[in-house]
């Protein structure tokens, strides 16, 4: 017997199907947001006890904001930073191109890419240039929670 989605079952609570733990925005910041993406689901230690934080969200237009995050550094954890085009007959084709800059390099992003950035590299900002098509964008920290204390630049 499978238990459906998330009802019920002894591990129901790990499954987590929507972006509801997301800290709320600013709402300036989320006018901003919900034009140019959707957040898919958000996971951290908060709502699943000891999980670490992930974001998962679809890009589907360029934003109004030039560029959309600004340089910060993560002093205590890593991150992963995922752009992936949803191209079926070429998922390395992104679909659009990305400017992210690491460690004070931009790179222009045209392909799917993971980006990994260790704890104390600085990262952004970051510039979406062109969407053709939805690009899936996600980020992994791993802290049990992302509380926004990244060192600005």
């Amino acid at each position: 017997m499978a238990f459906m989605n998330n009802e019920s079952g002894t591990y129901a609570s790990n499954i987590v199907q929507d972006a509801a733990g997301a800290p709320v925005m600013d709402a300036a910041f989320k006018q901003i947001y919900d034009k140019f993406a959707q957040r898919i689901c958000w996971i951290d230690g908060q709502v699943v006890p000891g999980a670490f934080q992930m974001n998962t969200a679809w890009y589907h237009h360029v934003p109004d904001r030039d560029p959309i995050f600004t340089e910060h550094v993560h002093d205590d954890c890593d991150e992963l930073i995922g752009f992936i085009g949803s191209n079926p007959d070429d998922p390395t084709d992104l679909g659009g191109e990305i400017e992210f800059t690491i460690g004070g390099e931009p790179h222009l992003l045209t392909k799917s890419s993971i980006i990994f950035a260790p704890a104390g590299l600085a990262h952004n900002p970051m510039r979406i240039l062109r969407v053709d098509r939805p690009i899936f964008h996600f980020s992994v920290i791993t802290n049990t929670i992302y509380d926004g204390e990244a060192t600005y630049r």
